[in-house]
């Protein structure tokens, strides 16, 4: 399964929706990495894998507050859910949608 190209994502968290955008991409050798772009700041994504369907990743906000987040969503097409995770916070719904090429 391909998890390539832009993503639209929604995280609903405890303080309110937040967006971004997911771009996640292949390297020679079959290495998925990316970049998050959302409230003013771009990151890298670290520790990329796709196992069948569940996609993860963790990030880092630079913006305050400080967090690292770990993403677990389940990918079908053109669509993904799951949750993000902040420390000890509650997890967060998240959703997305690929953009079309």
């Amino acid at each position: 399964m391909s998890v390539e190209g832009t993503w639209d994502l929604t995280v609903r968290t405890p303080i309110g929706t937040m967006d971004a955008v997911l771009d996640l991409r292949v390297q020679d050798g079959g290495t998925l990495y990316g970049t998050a772009t959302g409230a003013g700041e771009a990151v890298e994504l670290r520790e990329v894998a796709l196992d069948g369907d569940r996609l993860t990743w963790v990030q880092s906000t630079t913006r305050p507050p400080r967090l690292n987040l770990a993403f677990d969503v389940t990918v079908h097409g053109d669509s993904m859910a799951g949750t993000s995770k902040a420390g000890r916070l509650p997890s967060s719904k998240v959703t997305g949608r690929r953009r079309s090429a």
